[in-house]
């Protein structure tokens, strides 16, 4: 697909490492103008460089944000729109996962507000330059793990009860399929489509902010996929024309899969969308 996203402006999150960044590699190796989003200068500012020698793009930025934080994310939405005149993909990547109970700038448990709040706001400030630039596509990364959990447990959202990081963790993914559910429904007619995808078991550094994991992932990253792997299905979303007009779908290995039964619950996407709309004290239709 050499060259197929020339003229295209992409936003990737979390592109300072891992799928985030061979997926930003990729799309600048397509042509198209590619801002990394990421939360240090030095190493936003040396992933741009290495993905422009890689690729012989130049076109290639970075934006700096902390995505956790709600003044972070509206910080980046306002850069990248004094910036840029369009945004053909929006690719919501950056997440994390805490095994022991934080909370954010903004007091809010610190899975939910970087796994789950941040693409919600981030998308939603971001919408009318996306519905301007229509066709444009939006991909949300979330997991498998989304399955692990039997439904949002709405009574405690922010898991201060007994917390769980591995519960925590999938809750926030499983927020993540509902959330493109809704927003796929929400944006029929407008030519911008919002997918989800599960990019498999991948051997990065996710994780290693918790302490004491250490020799975990280096046994799990036996028998992971590479980077390069991964990247393959947000990849593939957010630049093949095979997917051109496809929404509301959840993928794995470039292929549309079944998601949980609990992230086809209607009203759960809805009442979701309520609180993160409160939550992040934005004016979307209810």
């Amino acid at each position: 697909m050499a060259n197929s996203m020339q003229g295209k402006i992409c936003l990737v999150t979390g592109a300072t490492a891992g799928i985030g960044r061979v997926t930003a590699r990729e799309l600048a190796r397509m042509g198209a103008t590619v801002i990394v989003a990421g939360r240090n200068p030095e190493k936003s500012a040396a992933v741009v460089e290495q993905i422009k020698q890689q690729t012989g793009n130049p076109n290639v930025e970075y934006l700096l944000a902390d995505l956790s934080a709600q003044k972070g994310v509206r910080g980046l939405a306002e850069q990248f729109k004094r910036k840029y005149p369009r945004l053909d993909v929006l690719v919501n990547n950056a997440g994390a996962m805490f095994l022991r109970r934080q909370e954010s700038a903004d007091g809010i448990e610190m899975t939910f507000a970087l796994n789950h709040l941040n693409y919600f706001l981030l998308t939603n400030l971001l919408l009318d330059t996306l519905i301007a630039s229509a066709p444009a596509r939006i991909v949300n990364v979330a997991s498998r793990a989304h399955r692990r959990v039997a439904g949002l447990n709405f009574d405690d959202l922010q898991n201060r009860k007994g917390y769980n990081g591995l519960r925590a963790y999938g809750q926030s993914k499983l927020a993540n399929v509902l959330f493109t559910y809704e927003l796929a429904r929400r944006l029929e007619g407008t030519g911008v489509t919002a997918n989800a995808l599960h990019p498999g078991l991948v051997a990065t550094r996710f994780g290693s902010n918790n302490q004491g994991l250490g020799w975990i992932w280096v046994f799990v990253n036996l028998f992971a996929l590479s980077a390069e792997q991964g990247a393959q299905t947000p990849i593939y979303l957010a630049a093949s024309p095979e997917v051109e007009g496809v929404t509301g779908q959840y993928f794995y290995q470039s292929q549309v899969v079944p998601s949980s039964k609990a992230s086809h619950d209607v009203e759960a996407a809805r009442r979701l969308w309520q609180i993160s709309a409160a939550m992040t004290t934005l004016s979307v239709a209810g």
